[in-house]
């Protein structure tokens, strides 16, 4: 096939949908190209919206959360949650997803010290629990068997927090992060409100 032919071909499948890869290699005769055999059928749509949902680059400092509506409709919330979960948002991380339970931090969300040790499972943003992503420690484990992370690390990335937790919301809404739920050993962190 020499190169032209080649040029139709890929315009005419890519204005109905499919791609076939452009970086074709030359090979000895000067207008032969070698495309490879494999044809990956794409719909342009779809192709748009992966390039869609990857997130910029965010700064993140403590108490803001101005970021949370965008990274947050790329986990799965949907608008009417933001509020509330922006609410839980500041009360457990303050905004930072780097940070684990008793973390410190500074107004850049750099951790600066330790302030206790009986919580460090608790994790990113929302603070999600290791009862909820560590099978050794529950069979159930939620966040892991739903594929989104089985360990603590991967939870303190931003976008992959918020998709565990909204997984956790999917499952039992704002349950999770709400005292009032937790029985009577938690009595005293429960505060009710009309919030959203």
């Amino acid at each position: 096939m020499n190169i032209s032919t080649g040029w139709a071909i890929s315009i005419f499948t890519l204005s109905i949908g499919l791609a076939i890869p452009v970086n074709a290699k030359k090979v000895d005769a000067p207008s032969v190209s070698v495309v490879p055999s494999v044809i990956s059928v794409v719909p342009l749509a779809i192709t748009e919206r992966v390039v869609e949902t990857v997130p910029k680059t965010i700064t993140f400092s403590h108490g803001d959360i101005s970021w949370l509506p965008e990274l947050a409709a790329q986990a799965g919330w949907k608008p009417k949650h933001i509020a509330r979960l922006g609410q839980i948002i500041l009360r457990e991380s303050g905004g930072c997803p780097n940070r684990r339970g008793g973390d410190r931090v500074d107004e850049n969300c750099n951790v600066t010290g330790i302030a206790e040790r009986n919580h460090r499972s608790d994790t990113g943003l929302l603070q999600i629990n290791g009862v909820n992503y560590d099978v050794s420690r529950n069979k159930w484990a939620a966040i892991c068997r739903a594929g989104i992370a089985c360990s603590q690390k991967p939870l303190l990335d931003a976008l992959t927090n918020l998709r565990a937790g909204y997984e956790l919301f999917r499952l039992s809404g704002w349950g999770p992060w709400d005292p009032c739920q937790w029985g009577p050993a938690y009595a005293h962190r429960c505060v009710k409100t009309n919030t959203p």
